[in-house]
């Protein structure tokens, strides 16, 4: 997960949920859309529903492996934030401002694992983080951590959430 002051528009001050990012020192470095038919944020009736973000920062994969085997829990962390970070990113391309989120609903987080690795919601409480510390009270949220055999492209974490948004 990159921390660096996030880039405005020159003139431009930051302000709600980027200015907190920026506070936080957090990048985001997407969005990183899928492959057509797919979309990465479908809109219905107030909610934002997001495909899977993998933890990729200028088009490549940061973290590929299995967490209990070549990936590390420390590591494994780190790849939920930016899963976060990206997911954040599409959200915001999708609806124009992370200020429209009212609520976080749900993260579903997936965990390339090895058979004996069980220590999957610690390893997506990086994505959880962010969301609480960027959004606070809006950033709470029901969840999921599953450990898969394998994620696409060799990922070892990959993050699908749900957000309540302003209409």
């Amino acid at each position: 997960m990159s921390r660096s002051t996030h880039e405005t528009s020159p003139g431009a001050a930051p302000s709600g949920a980027r200015a907190r990012l920026a506070a936080l020192g957090l990048t985001l470095h997407g969005p990183h859309p899928p492959h057509p038919p797919l979309l990465a944020v479908v809109t219905h009736n107030g909610v934002a529903y997001v495909s899977g973000q993998l933890p990729r920062i200028d088009g490549k994969i940061t973290c590929v492996g299995k967490l209990g085997e070549s990936v590390s829990l420390e590591q494994g962390v780190e790849a939920a934030g930016v899963c976060a970070l990206n997911a954040l990113s599409v959200i915001e391309a999708a609806i124009g401002s992370l200020d429209r989120i009212e609520q976080f609903l749900k993260v579903t987080g997936f965990v390339a694992s090895s058979p004996d690795f069980v220590q999957q919601p610690k390893v997506i409480d990086g994505a959880s983080r962010i969301f609480h510390d960027v959004f606070g009270k809006a950033g709470r949220h029901a969840r999921s951590a599953i450990g898969v055999a394998a994620l696409p492209h060799g990922a070892a974490v990959e993050i699908e959430l749900s957000v309540a948004i302003a209409v």
